[in-house]
C-alpha cells in the first residue's frame, strides 16, 4: 500500500509546480533525489517518521539542497515494497530509492521506472552463528562525567547551535556513559557521512588479512589498465591517504552526482585524470574512498562475494547487526558517507581496534592494522580556509595528538553533521558522539577535541 505523508496540497499547488518547472532541472533533480535517498534510509533504516525526517534529515541542510527543498512534493512512502520516490517535475519520472536489506537505500537512476528496482544489487549474507557477546555496561553515577555528557546536549557549550543526537564513552571495554536525545536510543541508525570512510578502511583491512590485496600494490582499476595510463601507479596506499593525485574538483568532498544524483561510481570517480605525482599531495576527495573500495570489487571479480564480504568478514562477527552500508546501483558501494550505523555499533568498531584487531580470540583485521591507520601519510593536511589548523591524517583516519590537548596516539573517524568515533589507546577510552549539526553557512559545530578533553579530565587515569 502506498501512503502520501505531508499536507500535499500546498507543496502541489499550482503556483509551486509552475515554480519548480522553470527553476534549474538539474538542481531539481539532485534536491528530489537528497529527499528520496535520505527519507527511504531514515526511515526504512531507522524507523523514523516523516515528521521527525523533515525536522532533522532534511533540516539545516547545507543551501544548496536546503533553498529548493520546499518545492518539492512530499516523498511518497511505499510500505509494501520499501520504496521511496520524490517528484519534481510533470514531464519525466520521480526521484526513487529502493531500500534492501543489509545494504538499505539504493538510488535509481535518473529517468527510471519502478520496474528498475527489481534489478538493483541485493547482499545475500550467510549470518555467523558465532554468539556475539552484547557490551558490557556499568554506567557511571560519576558527576563529574555526568555534567561534561549532559554539557554535550546543551547546545551551546561545545558550539553554538549544535545539534547532539548520542554520546557514548567506553572505558577499559566497558560502557560508562551513554546518553540520547529524545527519539534515538541504542538501536536508531543514523548516517554515518564521513565515519564511513573509517569503515571502508577496516573493510580494506579484512581483506587485507585474508591476502585478498595488498596496499603497497597498484590499486589496478580495469578503466586504468591501457597502456602508458599513468593512473595505473596509484597505489591502494595513495587512496586510503587522500593522496591519489586524482583531479577531484575544487571540493573532494561533493560529490553530490553520485551522493543525491543517482550517478555510478564508475562514471564519476573512476574517470578522474592525473594532475599531480600519486603520493605527494593530501587532498581529502570522496572518489579515493569510493576508488579503494572499488579496487577490492575488482580483486574479487565476484559481485555476490563483494557485496557480503563487510558483514560477513567484518560487521557481523563482531556485533554490527545495525549498519547499513549502501551501494550505487550498479553494486559499487558508497563507503565515503553513505553508512547508517548506532553509537553501539561504532563502539564495537572502536572496541576492535583497541583490541589489536581481535574479537573473542579471531583475528579480523591484521596485526598492526590500527597502527598503520594512524601513522601519519607521508601528505599532510594544511590549514582549513579559515586558517585553523586541521588534525594530521593516516589511512582513512584522522590523528590527534597533545597539540590538541589530547594523548599521542589518538585517531577519530569524522563525519559531516558531527559524527564521531574517538580511540585514545595511552587511555583504553571510546568517544563516540552523533548529531545533526547545521551545514548553513555559520552553522554550529561540535568541537570534539574540547569535548573528549572534558571527559579525559572527569575520568580518573
Amino acid at each position: 500500500m502506498k501512503t502520501t505523508y505531508g499536507i500535499l496540497a500546498c507543496l502541489l499547488s499550482a503556483t509551486g509546480i509552475a515554480n519548480a518547472q522553470q527553476a534549474d532541472p538539474s538542481n531539481l533533480s539532485m534536491v528530489a533525489g537528497y529527499k528520496a535517498a535520505f527519507t527511504c534510509s531514515a526511515h526504512f533504516n531507522a524507523g523514523r517518521s516523516v515528521e521527525q525526517i523533515a525536522g532533522d534529515e532534511l533540516h539545516r541542510i547545507l543551501p544548496t539542497f536546503g533553498e529548493a527543498m520546499p518545492t518539492m512534493p512530499d516523498a511518497i512512502i511505499d510500505e509494501e515494497n520499501k520504496r521511496v520516490s520524490v517528484k519534481f517535475s510533470e514531464a519525466f519520472p520521480p526521484r526513487i530509492a529502493q531500500w534492501r536489506p543489509h545494504l538499505g537505500c539504493v538510488q535509481l537512476p535518473n529517468g527510471a521506472s519502478e520496474d528498475f528496482a527489481d534489478d538493483v544489487p541485493k547482499a545475500k549474507v550467510k549470518m555467523t552463528r558465532d554468539l556475539v557477546r552484547p557490551l558490557a555496561e556499568d554506567l557511571s553515577d560519576d558527576e563529574a562525567l555526568a555534567s561534561v555528557i549532559n554539557a554535550a546536549f546543551d547546545r551551546v557549550t561545545y558550539g553554538d547551535g549544535n545539534e547532539t543526537t548520542a554520546t557514548l564513552v567506553v572505558k577499559d571495554g566497558v560502557i560508562i556513559a551513554e546518553q540520547y536525545r529524545d527519539g534515538f536510543d541504542q538501536n536508531t541508525s543514523q548516517r554515518t557521512w564521513s565515519v564511513a570512510k573509517s569503515i571502508a578502511a577496516s573493510v580494506i583491512g579484512a581483506a587485507v588479512e585474508k591476502g585478498m590485496i595488498d596496499v603497497d600494490e597498484p590499486a589496478g582499476l580495469a578503466t586504468w589498465s591501457s597502456d602508458g595510463d599513468p593512473r595505473g601507479d596509484i597505489t591502494l596506499e595513495n587512496l586510503l591517504n587522500m593522496a591519489s593525485g586524482l583531479d577531484n574538483g575544487p571540493a573532494g568532498n561533493r560529490t553530490d552526482h553520485i551522493y543525491f544524483g543517482g550517478g555510478r561510481v564508475s562514471d564519476h570517480a573512476a574517470t578522474r585524470r592525473l594532475i599531480v605525482e600519486p603520493g605527494t599531495r593530501w587532498y581529502y576527495a570522496n572518489n579515493d574512498t569510493m576508488l579503494a573500495m572499488r579496487a577490492l570489487r575488482e580483486r574479487m571479480d565476484d559481485d555476490e562475494d563483494f557485496l557480503a564480504f563487510p558483514f560477513e568478514a567484518l560487521l557481523h562477527k563482531i556485533g554490527m547487526r545495525n549498519t547499513y552500508l549502501e551501494t550505487d546501483w550498479n553494486g559499487d558501494f558508497i563507503l565515503s558517507s553513505q553508512v547508517w550505523t548506532t553509537a553501539r555499533d561504532l563502539a564495537r568498531l572502536g572496541l576492535l581496534y583497541l583490541n589489536d584487531g581481535e574479537w573473542e580470540g579471531k583475528r579480523i583485521l591484521p596485526e598492526g592494522w590500527g597502527d598503520y591507520v594512524s601513522t601519519p601519510a607521508a601528505a599532510q593536511p594544511g590549514p582549513r580556509a579559515n586558517g585553523d589548523p586541521n588534525p594530521g591524517y593516516g589511512a582513512q583516519w584522522w590523528l590527534y595528538d597533545e597539540n590538541w590537548g589530547l594523548p599521542n596516539g589518538t585517531y577519530a573517524a569524522r563525519g559531516n553533521r558531527g559524527q564521531f568515533l574517538m580511540i585514545i589507546p595511552e587511555r583504553n577510552i571510546l568517544i563516540i558522539r552523533r548529531g545533526f549539526d547545521s551545514n548553513q553557512p555559520g552553522g554550529g559545530r561540535f568541537d570534539l577535541p574540547a569535548f573528549a578533553r572534558d571527559v579525559l579530565a572527569a575520568l580518573p587515569e
